[in-house]
């Protein structure tokens, strides 16, 4: 919940601060027992009415005190305001797995506008409230293209048959979470049967390629088959309930080289607009690309020519900041919340902050959390993110 959106609440921050010396905690003591930032404690204590919702249950529990101490006397009516009990825990955030593991999904970073939850988006979804995101813009691991080395990763499934059905599932809450007029981006890979090979060997130019499994060639297809998954995805999701509103061709300029004789090298990607109703929110006007001859600029086309980035320490699929940005213009507005469920390194998180929104990012590798983590801890609200060999 957004500090617009939170109940009031007098002298919240002041009360704050004064239980947090009470058990002899720094600011940094505090922050690093719920799991956040000091700068997160130090906001809330100097902001006396809007309380940080979803981070009340830590904090009574962290200070040995209830939700309704902390609230004082309007503890009540922001209790209702915000469908919280004063018993509530942390697994009312993050519920326990049929194996009672509430470990699945954790808060661990948060800021007044980005929230990153470590944990398996199927199952993080769940604990989020119906028409909480104005849009959600992502891309989820390819199937059978990389080996995350995380238990249960999406993209590792032997057949492409279950990667889509779990894609579905997921997508499915994703729905549930958007506004009536949101919006879902999704940017997604194809690849090639493997022609039953069972392994890759790593790649001079891309050591993130090597793989120790390969799933086997899908039933109906043949050897050097291109799959289809973008396609396969998209029809899924539209037999699922969503509206498949546009194909958009992501063409890239520096694209990787490949060494096959026999096609033509592979340049582009899909991304795919739906929505959840037939009548959405989509500002064309924010989007429109030059015309030629620098006359008035035109209604936005299907295909983007956007160059790949990249940056130290990155893994190997950096959404561009160049792409999210179009999408985040075209379907939200200041203030709204975004949602990426697949977050990797951090880019639609970045792109949120720079133009006013907020973002809420799930992510299962914690190696990829940490990376996002140290991103948007290393920059401010202004990003230097595009490049000139960009064209739009």
């Amino acid at each position: 919940m957004s500090k617009q959106q939170a109940p009031e609440v007098a002298g919240f921050g002041k009360r704050l601060a004064r239980l947090r010396k009470s058990v002899g905690f720094t600011q940094q003591d505090l922050a690093t027992r719920i799991g956040v930032s000091r700068r997160v404690i130090a906001y809330y204590e100097g902001e006396t009415k809007h309380p940080p919702t979803q981070m009340l249950p830590r904090l009574a529990h962290v200070l040995n005190v209830s939700v309704e101490a902390l609230l004082q006397g309007d503890g009540a009516d922001v209790l209702e305001d915000i469908g919280m009990s004063a018993t509530v825990d942390e697994a009312t955030f993050y519920p326990a797995t049929a194996d009672g593991n509430n470990a699945v999904a954790r808060e661990i970073y948060r800021e007044d506008d980005i929230r990153i939850i470590q944990g398996d988006a199927r199952h993080a979804l769940q604990a989020v409230p119906d028409a909480t995101f104005q849009c959600c813009i992502t891309s989820p691991p390819y199937w059978g293209l990389r080996d995350y080395g995380i238990e249960g990763q999406i993209g590792a499934e032997n057949d492409v048959n279950d990667y889509i059905a779990n894609l579905v599932l997921i997508f499915r809450e994703v729905k549930r979470t958007l506004r009536d007029d949101g919006t879902l981006w999704l940017n997604i890979g194809d690849s090639y049967t493997s022609g039953d090979r069972r392994w890759r060997a790593p790649d001079k130019k891309n050591a993130g390629r090597a793989m120790s499994y390969r799933p086997p060639t899908p039933k109906g297809l043949k050897p050097k088959d291109i799959i289809g998954v973008p396609w396969r995805l998209a029809l899924a999701l539209q037999k699922d309930g969503w509206y498949l509103r546009s194909d958009i061709v992501w063409n890239k300029p520096n694209c990787q080289p490949e060494s096959v004789k026999d096609r033509p090298t592979r340049a582009h990607e899909y991304l795919f607009l739906m929505s959840k109703t037939e009548s959405y929110y989509y500002n064309f006007e924010a989007i429109r690309e030059p015309s030629v001859g620098g006359k008035k600029p035109k209604n936005r086309r299907t295909v983007w020519n956007i160059n790949t980035n990249g940056f130290h320490g990155a893994h190997f699929a950096v959404f561009p900041p160049e792409l999210v940005r179009i999408c985040l213009l075209a379907a939200s507005k200041i203030g709204s919340m975004v949602l990426d469920p697949f977050l990797g390194s951090g880019t639609v998180g970045l792109v949120c902050r720079e133009y006013g929104r907020e973002c809420c990012g799930i992510e299962l590798n914690p190696e990829y959390v940490k990376l996002a983590m140290d991103r948007i801890a290393r920059v401010g609200c202004l990003l230097s993110l595009y490049s000139d060999a960009n064209s739009h």
